[in-house]
């Protein structure tokens, strides 16, 4: 029985080792959202998708759903974000952004609008204030999830396409309703 294949991009959120040299990697997908998938032998030397498979790596990832779950059959590496990062306030904001991740994300429901804003805050994470647009994301992704509501001050951070025009124009007042919000959105939904 053949078994289909899934090709979709991915960031690596995390991983567990298992047996001697298997390891389990918590993927979350632009198709799929948040998975579990196991690659047999990656932890061996001579595993050609070892580099690949790091934290907090951009990937595109052959997938194959089996019985017992999914399967690694193939990996394609873009970059990694946390190799690229040259401050500490860069790695800084790329551990909290897989951090609120894998927090607030579950199941595997495709969620492109995040895994978009996601990907393009990383790669532009250099060129702008790492707390704005780590307010800016958070409180973006929350609102994706429905935990922040529509409100008029943040509306215009909250459009189609993620704002960062804006960012670096961002008042201390918005910053503070921000925070505000994604604080009071964690709280409330116990997170």
């Amino acid at each position: 029985m053949a078994y289909q294949t899934y090709i979709t991009e991915a960031l690596v959120c995390g991983s567990t080792d298992s047996h001697t040299a298997d390891r389990s990697f918590l993927l979350f997908t632009r198709e799929a959202g948040m998975i579990f998938a196991h690659a047999k032998s990656v932890r061996e030397e001579r595993s050609k998708q070892r580099y690949a498979l790091q934290d907090c790596s951009h990937i595109r990832v052959t997938l194959i759903r089996g019985k017992s779950g999914w399967k690694i059959a193939g990996v394609e590496s873009f970059h990694n974000f946390y190799t690229l990062a040259k401050t500490r306030e860069t790695r800084a904001f790329l551990r909290n952004t897989i951090h609120l991740l894998r927090r607030v994300v579950h199941g595997e429901t495709s969620y492109k609008e995040i895994f978009d804003d996601v990907i393009s805050a990383c790669l532009k994470s250099e060129e702008y204030s790492h707390k704005k647009l780590e307010l800016v994301l958070f409180a973006r992704i929350l609102h994706a999830l429905g935990y922040i509501a529509s409100v008029k001050e943040l509306e215009p951070l909250l459009k189609k396409e993620m704002p960062f025009s804006l960012i670096a124009t961002l008042v201390p007042e918005d910053e503070e309703i921000c925070r505000e919000a994604i604080d009071h959105a964690l709280v409330q939904s116990q997170l």
